[in-house]
């Protein structure tokens, strides 16, 4: 009996001894997750934290850093540059946006008027029409009773007023791309004479002391090459424009010369 009380009962620690080590593992599992989870959180509470004090999150948040060590004054202006230069930009590229038209089919309306004898309706559409090209004929069909020589002077004349319609503003673009480096050199200027003074006063050369001085003059000058590359792109854009219209311009005139010729030949002049 006692030998079967044995066997009973040895399945059954054997049982409670498995338990015991499931047990165990749980626990141990159970720590390690925790402590992973842990792990996670912190990460990213200092993740979060590295991105609120700068040391992350972006180009455009550097860029604001960067901006922010540098002597609020000269960077201030440099900022004032580009904020006026961009302001000149958009307003000559609207401008000239919207003074194109298409050529071959104002000219063919014209001329479908003036092959009609109709010039007050050419009138009128050159008036309802935008852009410089129409102006141009319009002035040609307010002397249309004139002498073609005298009609081509008007184009001429008329033609050098829309061109510098154009070209308006551009001299303020020019400005401030020259202005816009001219403020970062200054800018470098002054950090040098701060580490200069400040070597002055410690009668000692140590990195800590150049450092201020020398990141003010670097970043004023990276900032004002940055703001005038920008403008410069937008000029040479602008200047593209203009020289397209002038383009348009000059073969409106030929073709309108063309129309009215042929106007005054029907007519006896």
């Amino acid at each position: 009996m006692a030998i079967a009380g044995l066997l009973l009962l040895a399945p059954a620690a054997q049982a409670q001894e498995e338990n015991g080590q499931d047990t165990t593992a749980v626990s141990v599992n159970d720590t390690v997750t925790a402590d992973s989870a842990m792990a996670v959180i912190e990460a990213d509470l200092g993740g979060m934290d590295a991105e609120a004090n700068g040391e992350g999150g972006g180009l455009h948040k550097q860029l604001k850093q960067k901006f922010m060590e540098g002597s609020a004054g000269f960077m201030s202006l440099v900022a004032l540059a580009l904020v006026l230069g961009l302001a000149f930009c958009i307003e000559r590229i609207i401008y000239l946006t919207l003074s194109e038209v298409k050529t071959k089919k104002l000219m063919q309306e014209i001329d479908a008027r003036l092959a009609k004898d109709d010039v007050e309706g050419a009138k009128d559409l050159c008036r309802n029409t935008r852009g410089p090209l129409a102006s141009i004929c319009y002035q040609g069909l307010l002397h249309i009773k004139e002498p073609l020589e005298q009609i081509d002077r008007q184009l001429t004349n008329y033609g050098a007023v829309q061109i510098n319609n154009m070209e308006k503003g551009c001299t303020w673009i020019r400005l401030f791309i020259a202005v816009a480096p001219s403020l970062g050199f200054l800018g470098t200027v002054i950090g040098m004479v701060m580490a200069f003074d400040r070597i002055q006063t410690a009668g000692d050369i140590s990195p800590t002391i150049v450092a201020e001085g020398m990141k003010v003059a670097l970043i004023t000058t990276i900032f004002g090459i940055i703001v005038a590359i920008v403008l410069q792109f937008f000029y040479n854009y602008i200047i593209s424009k203009i020289e397209h219209l002038t383009a348009q311009m000059e073969e409106g005139a030929i073709v309108f010369m063309d129309s009215v010729t042929q106007f005054k030949t029907r007519n006896n002049g």
